[in-house]
């Protein structure tokens, strides 16, 4: 894909995720009403770009290096099977971590064949603070995998998240960077996008 190609799958990403609170009443995590979010689920759902992303996402870790990708989450569900789903040939393992050790059966905090003998990738939907991805980093590490990075589909300029991670030393890449903050709070611009 050439770097147009890349931007224009973001951008198209980003329309089928935006949800604005004219469609439905749309909350915060404290349940107060806000204008609008981000919901990489629908599209993600979505066979098209869920070939289309996980092929883009399974060419960029390969690149890199890397085999074995896990999640933490809803978001980041869709885009750890879309990896997979790139085909064998690519040879990726995914995982999935609970955000608390599974109390029975296996008992284990992290699901799937992944190995602690090769880095692992954390991928999620959406980087703002980094709240989220330093939980799972920290849940990883301290089950004895060894995170090297996180990709994203977005990451929100104005937060800090980015910068906290690569502190940790993680790397982070992102198929789109927005800055919804400079236009009326819901509007994108693309003059900060990092395409895959």
């Amino acid at each position: 894909m050439t770097e147009t190609e890349l931007i224009d799958l973001g951008n198209r990403l980003y329309q089928q995720a935006m949800v604005r609170s004219e469609q439905e009443a749309i909350t915060d995590p404290a349940g107060l009403p806000i204008r609008w979010m981000l919901d990489t689920r629908t599209p993600m759902l979505d066979a098209v770009f869920f070939n289309e992303v996980g092929g883009v996402l399974a060419r960029r870790l390969a690149k890199k290096g890397i085999h074995q990708v896990v999640g933490l989450g809803y978001g980041s569900f869709p885009l750890v099977c879309s990896v997979l789903s790139s085909g064998p040939e690519m040879g990726f393992k995914g995982g999935f971590v609970r955000e608390t050790r599974k109390p029975y059966g296996r008992r284990r905090l992290v699901e799937g064949p992944i190995t602690r003998n090769e880095p692992v990738v954390l991928l999620d939907d959406v980087l703002n603070s980094g709240k989220n991805a330093r939980l799972a980093i920290k849940l990883l590490r301290e089950d004895g995998f060894k995170v090297v990075g996180l990709f994203t589909l977005f990451c929100f300029t104005w937060g800090n998240g980015k910068e906290a991670l690569q502190n940790e030393g993680i790397w982070v890449d992102s198929l789109l960077d927005l800055n919804l903050r400079n236009k009326n709070d819901d509007e994108k611009t693309t003059s900060d996008s990092s395409p895959v």
